[in-house]
């Protein structure tokens, strides 16, 4: 779902989330960002990367719309029910912002992998989504960065997501399922590639395996349809 091509942080409890605010400068059915820019692309200095509050979710909705066409509405709304689903927590939710206003925006959930220890903490991404005005700029790129990152120093083991296969392996995304892990609900043949997975601790990879399950919000077989 893109629109553009363990330990808590001090303070945090394990259903408030991952992260706190940071600046930027430190598939297809879950995405909206062009595939075209280049990795390696410096946002300008006036963008940040922050933590979201219940007072951005109108700014959210508004960019989601622009960001996903006819299917802003459903996806806003998935959003919504993420962010008010208490099995998607510990979630990260965060946004980038320019001059004070929502561009881009990127979601973490919590999942679980069935028969797994309860110490692997794991993650799925949806949405990843940049305003129209904006994509091609690299800010989906740091978006990702940016958020495995914080879950990264959380104690997230993994990350999955379900995405454009031509552009999540920059960020060291790998197919998921021939390592194993098989999505919430069947991915069909000849989309196979675009369930993916990221290590965030080595060693992780090859001890554990089994079925992903996703927040009951996105526990639905429509979103993991093309």
């Amino acid at each position: 779902m893109t629109a553009e091509a363990g330990a808590l942080d001090p303070g945090l409890r394990r259903d408030d989330g991952y992260g706190r605010p940071e600046s930027a400068q430190s598939g297809p059915a879950f995405s909206s960002q062009p595939q075209s820019h280049p990795p390696e692309y410096i946002l300008p200095m006036d963008i940040q990367i922050r933590a979201t509050s219940d007072s951005d979710r109108l700014a959210i909705t508004d960019l989601l719309n622009a960001a996903f066409g006819p299917d802003g509405a459903e996806i806003a709304a998935l959003v919504s029910d993420l962010l008010d689903d208490p099995s998607a927590r510990p979630l990260l939710s965060l946004a980038a912002t320019r001059d004070a206003c929502v561009i881009g925006y990127i979601l973490f959930t919590h999942t679980q992998i069935a028969g797994s220890e309860p110490s692997l903490a794991s993650a799925i991404l949806a949405p990843l989504a940049v305003h129209p005005d904006h994509q091609g700029r690299g800010i989906g790129g740091r978006l990702i960065e940016a958020g495995l990152k914080r879950l990264k120093d959380a104690g997230v083991d993994l990350v999955f997501v379900l995405g454009h296969p031509g552009y999540y392996p920059r960020y060291g995304f790998d197919p998921a399922g021939e390592r194993g892990f098989e999505a919430p609900h069947p991915i069909p043949g000849e989309h196979a590639a675009a369930w993916m997975v990221r290590t965030l601790r080595p060693g992780v990879i090859g001890t554990v395996s089994g079925q992903v399950v996703c927040a009951d919000t996105l526990n639905d077989p429509r979103h993991w349809s093309e």
